[in-house]
This record gives structure tokens, C-alpha cells and sequence, in this order.
């Protein structure tokens, strides 16, 4: 029999790719997709195969066929009705051994269960809107403008600035963070865009660029200009010009949450209740009280229950989310701040409608545009396909892998670990990692889960060199660039920069300072970006593990086109049989690419792939691809 736990090489493998769903494109209500299960053939193995999906709610059983056997592997193949916008389905199959014994399992996104499960974690295919291929095909690098470059261009000076030298350490904790200006510019970006270029990057996203009372300028005071702090609208222009003639887009980031107490809006409306843009955000009635993002007075919240916002915010012809998206600024998409918050006070809650509202507005004057959305949270109950194109989350991978590559915690340290009250994060092995990303994963179509983008830091969050084991950072780049979903660099990993905060972590590129830096990680990161470039299969190929236990980390990308065998180890591994249903496509000394201490692949008399590793790495290999739909 067929154990629910049984290893990952013997489980049933489906998913949203194009080995496993066949139709259109972009699947609409009333179509009929072809979905296929591929299940080990193994004694013991699935004798029978149903499709179930729901159909406005009530369960359908739908016989799967055999449809055919590719060495160690079956195939069951079933229609699928698109009934719903978003469809969703699971497996449910037949096991039955030598004496004729029978026992049942269901398979979903989380994987093999013996028993009845929830249908929130289905595999599920959305209807109507496609994400664009070049936002799935994206490797972004984020620029926070203030620490990256100064030209040296001369800049006003503001009150609440704390003027900075290149070299004065970042006060991660004190009541100058936010007030440090080091003088970072949107022309010294621009004459950067050949590192971006090096690294492999092909879009620039840049944390906000308006006029604002802070560094970080989340809290902006007009969304009608760039802040001349960093070169005003000529400079923005140019950038985003410059950055096109070398073939990167620029995308920007948005607070559709809220603005900042010294916004236009909200200077002419607060304890002026007779104001129209009152109705912009939630005050009190004599407009002397409001709310604000997690109660910050410097960042009033936005009310998007008023159509009034909507059409200065989206709507109009020269909305905020649309000027600069066209001449002459020419912006490629946005990144929206909190968005999982956006549209969200009590008893309200707007975001999908907000979100719909935006995505439609972008595909008809910009068809094609990203908008990301960012998610604090589990993100997948908000993003069903029709608004935010994918989440840039921490819930599925980014947290997961710290604390899968986690130092042994520091009591004494500064411990940070996403807001929970602990000495950075609680340690996991690779099968928790797994079981972790599956089920945050399980929520969201795999077109949204490709658009979904995978950091392993950004300005929000501590530095991963930080909080990771030596190596630590190397391999989760590899998972990084490996995983399905967009890698989004945050500008310094390539230098190996550390911080304890999300504050800290916004160090000034030390550009020409190689001693400040943690380790020279450009090499990696260029190689990775190829690797992702030249293999389809790191791109939008299927995703099945092979093996998660302890400190080792098996998983193979498959693609029509090619497919790409994954290896990371944390640490030593003895020597690990990884099964007979494992080939490589070339010689076992030809591996794609190696990191770290790579692990060693080997094949034993009984033909069997063995895994072993020294230390922490990675090792990439070609691995066959499954044969065509019949």
C-alpha cells in the first residue's frame, strides 16, 4: 500500500504547466481543457484515476483514462470543463496491491492525502486574463533611489532631511531613519544601468519616486511630479529612456493605500470638511481626525469607497495610475505598495473591486503592463487571476527558505525575522520548507504563481546575509532563480551587504568600497540570470520534487523545450539514492552550473542516481523531458 507520506519520487505529480493542462491560451467560461496526472509506476501504483472539480460549487467526478506509459511513469489523461472563472479540480485515485486490497487517496496542491480535504487548496486554472510573457520571463532588480547613486548633481535642501556623506553609517533604528538623505538620484541610476544590464536584469523597479517628506518616500506629497530631489520629470524621463535603449523596463511603486499628511489632497481637506477631496480619505466630521496606515499620522489612509478617487486615482484619462504609464514617461507597470491592504478598513473591503478596477484600466491604455502587488500575508485569496497579476509576498518562499537556511539562533544578536518576537527564524529542514511553500503556493493559479515575485530580501526586510548560514546565500539565489516566479534582486545582494532591519538593510551601494562588502556575488547572479535566460523550463516549467529531507533539497523544472534538474544541499549529505526514475541527459561531470560546495551526483550497480554533498550548494544538471500529449 501506498503511504500518504510516501517519498516525494513515488507521489502522483500535476500542476498548472503546459505538460500538464492543455487549451487555450487564455482560458475562457465555456472552454474544455485537457488535464493530465503523471503517477509513478511503481507496484502498487494508481490502478484508477477521477478528475473532481467544482461546478458552481457542487462536486463533479469525471473518469480518468490511461492514456499512456513513459518508462517509470502513467499517464492519466481527463476533460476538463471550464464552468467557473476560476476552476478548480483535484485527483482522486485507486490503490490497490497484490491481494486485491484497495485503498483511496486524494491528491490537490499540497500533494497525497489519505483522507477528505478542504477544497481551498484545489489546483485551480483562472479564466479570462493572461499574464504577459515578459512579466513571467522578468528578473527584477530593485532600486531604492536614495542609496544607490548620486550623481553629484547639487540638491535643495528640505526640513526634514538629515544630510548624509556616501560613508555615514544608516541609523536602522532611531529617529533619523527615515530622515537620513544620502542624495541618490535618478541620473546616478542611469549611469549605473550597465551593472543591471551585467547582472542580467531586465526590469528596473524603483521604490517611489515623488516628492515626498522622507527618504523612502512612501508618503508622498504629489503624485503630479517626480521629486526634483532626484532630478524632477527630466531626469525621470530620460532614465526610463535610457533604460529601454538597453532593453530594460522600469516599473514603478505606487501607494494606492494611502498618501502622505503633506499631500495636496490632504492638506486642503484636513479640518476642512467642506473640501471635495474630504471624501478621499476617512475622517471624522469636522475632518480633524482620520485614519492611517497601522495608525502612522504622517500617512492618512485612503477611502476608495469614493468615486471621486476612483477617477483621479484610475479612471481619468490623466489618473495617477495612468500618466505615467504613457508619453512622455512611458513607465512599464506598476508595484503597489500594501496591496493587500489597499481598500481595506473594518468593515469595508474594496481590494478586489480596486484591484479589478486598476487591471482593466492598465490593459486598455497600456496593454501588457505589470502590476504586482505587494502582500505582508498570505496573498492568494487575493489575487484569483482577474486583478493583481501576482503578489510580491514573503508567505511561500521567502520565509520558508530563511528558515530553511537560517543561522542557529543568537540570543544576544538583534533578531529580526518578519515582525514575530523571536532571535530570527525558527530552523525547518527541507521537507517543511516543501510542505510550507506547497501549501501557500496551493492558493494561486500557475499563471498568477509565475508572476508571483520571489525575493530573498528587499528593503522591508533584513538582509538575507544577515540571518543565513555561510554559503546560505548563494544556494537560496539558486532557489531563487530556480523556483517558478519572478527573482526579484534587491540592489546590494550582489555585493553580499548585510542588515539587521528592513531599515538597515538600505545601505548606499559601496560601489568603489570593495572592503564593505559581505562577498562579490556578481558573477553568480549574471550566471544565474543566463541560466534562467537559456533553460525555458526555469521560466514556466513544471515543478516536481524529487526528494526534501534533512539539509538536501531535489527538484526538477520540465519543459517541452528542455528540463532542468535542481540539487541544493544546506550542509554535509551522505550519500542519498535518489531512485531509478531519475536519468540525467548528459554526462553526470557536465553539469549546467555549480555553487558552493556542489553536491555530487553518482549512479550505483542498481541503477539508481545517488546525491552526496560536503557543505552548502547547488548543483544544476539537464534532465530528460516527458513525452508530448498523445
Amino acid at each position: 500500500m501506498l503511504a500518504a507520506d510516501s517519498a516525494l519520487i513515488h507521489a502522483p505529480h500535476h500542476d498548472g504547466s503546459g505538460l500538464y493542462v492543455r487549451g487555450p491560451g487564455t482560458p475562457r467560461v465555456g472552454n474544455e481543457l485537457r488535464v493530465r496526472l503523471r503517477v509513478p509506476a511503481v507496484p502498487g501504483c494508481a490502478a484508477r484515476v477521477w478528475l473532481r472539480s467544482l461546478r458552481d460549487g457542487e462536486p463533479h467526478i469525471e473518469p480518468a483514462v490511461r492514456s499512456g506509459d513513459e518508462g517509470a511513469f502513467a499517464w492519466f489523461e481527463a476533460p476538463l470543463a471550464m464552468v467557473n472563472p476560476v476552476q478548480r479540480y483535484r485527483w482522486y485515485l485507486a490503490y490497490t496491491d497484490e491481494a486485491g486490497r484497495t485503498e483511496y487517496r486524494w491528491f490537490n496542491a499540497t500533494g497525497l492525502h489519505r483522507r477528505d480535504v478542504p477544497d481551498a487548496n484545489d489546483f485551480r486554472i483562472h479564466s479570462g486574463r493572461g499574464t504577459p510573457d515578459w512579466v513571467k520571463e522578468s528578473i527584477m532588480y530593485q532600486v531604492f533611489p536614495d542609496r544607490f547613486a548620486n550623481s553629484g548633481a547639487e540638491k535643495p535642501a528640505a526640513a526634514w532631511m538629515v544630510a548624509c556623506d556616501w560613508d555615514t553609517p544608516v541609523e536602522g533604528s532611531s529617529e533619523n531613519t527615515s530622515r537620513q538623505f544620502y542624495g541618490g538620484d535618478l541620473p546616478g541610476i542611469e549611469a549605473r544601468l550597465g551593472h543591471l544590464a551585467e547582472l542580467g536584469a531586465t526590469v528596473l523597479y524603483l521604490t517611489p519616486i515623488f516628492p515626498a517628506e522622507s527618504n523612502h518616500r512612501y508618503d508622498a506629497s504629489s503624485f503630479d511630479t517626480v521629486d526634483p530631489l532626484l532630478g524632477g520629470d527630466a531626469a525621470f524621463i530620460s532614465l526610463v529612456s535610457a533604460a529601454h535603449g538597453l532593453g530594460l523596463r522600469v516599473v514603478g511603486d505606487l501607494t494606492t493605500n494611502h498618501t502622505g499628511a503633506g499631500h495636496e489632497w490632504f492638506l486642503g481637506s484636513h479640518q476642512n470638511p467642506g473640501a471635495p477631496e474630504g471624501e478621499y480619505y476617512y475622517f471624522n466630521e469636522d475632518h480633524s481626525e482620520y485614519e492611517s496606515w497601522l495608525g502612522v499620522p504622517s500617512l492618512p489612509k485612503l477611502n476608495w469607497n469614493s468615486d471621486a478617487l476612483r477617477s483621479r486615482f484610475i479612471l481619468d484619462d490623466d489618473s495617477v495610475a495612468v500618466r505615467w504609464l504613457q508619453e512622455p514617461y512611458n513607465l512599464d507597470g506598476w508595484r503597489i505598495d500594501v496591496g493587500n491592504m489597499t481598500g481595506r478598513l473594518g468593515a469595508d473591503d474594496l481590494n478586489h473591486e480596486v484591484a479589478r478596477m486598476l487591471r482593466a484600466r492598465l490593459e486598455e491604455v497600456k496593454p501588457g503592463a505589470m502590476l504586482l502587488a505587494e502582500s505582508t500575508s498570505d496573498a492568494a485569496p487575493d489575487v484569483p487571476g482577474d486583478g493583481w497579476q501576482g503578489a510580491v509576498s514573503y508567505t511561500n518562499f521567502t520565509r520558508p527558505l530563511w528558515q530553511f537556511l537560517a543561522k542557529e539562533p543568537d540570543p544576544e544578536a538583534i533578531g529580526w525575522f518578519f515582525g514575530l518576537p523571536q532571535d530570527g527564524p525558527a530552523r525547518i529542514d527541507a521537507a517543511d520548507f516543501i510542505a510550507t511553500h506547497r501549501e501557500f503556493s496551493a492558493g494561486y493559479s500557475w499563471e498568477v504563481r509565475l508572476a508571483n515575485a520571489n525575493a530573498l530580501d528587499t528593503h522591508d526586510t533584513a538582509r538575507a546575509a544577515s540571518h543565513m548560514i555561510e554559503g546560505g546565500q548563494l544556494i537560496a539565489a539558486c532557489a531563487q532563480f530556480s523556483f517558478p516566479g519572478i527573482p526579484l534582486v534587491f540592489a546590494g545582494d550582489e555585493f553580499g551587504l548585510e542588515g539587521f532591519s528592513g531599515e538597515d538593510s538600505r545601505t548606499p551601494m559601496p560601489w568603489d568600497a570593495p572592503e564593505k562588502w559581505g562577498a562579490d556575488l556578481r558573477g553568480l547572479y549574471a550566471d544565474l540570470a543566463a541560466l534562467r535566460t537559456e533553460h525555458r523550463a526555469l521560466v514556466d516549467g513544471s515543478l516536481r520534487f524529487i526528494h526534501a529531507a534533512g539539509d538536501l533539497l531535489v527538484y526538477v523544472r520540465e519543459h517541452a523545450r528542455g528540463s532542468v534538474l535542481c540539487v541544493i544541499s544546506r550542509g554535509p549529505v551522505p550519500e542519498t539514492p535518489l531512485g531509478t526514475g531519475i536519468r540525467l541527459e548528459r554526462d553526470l561531470a557536465e553539469p549546467l552550473m555549480q555553487v558552493g560546495m556542489a553536491p555530487q551526483l553518482s549512479v550505483n550497480a542498481a541503477g539508481e542516481l545517488l546525491v552526496g554533498a560536503r557543505g552548502a550548494g547547488a548543483v544544476f544538471h539537464l534532465a530528460p523531458t516527458p513525452g508530448p500529449w498523445s
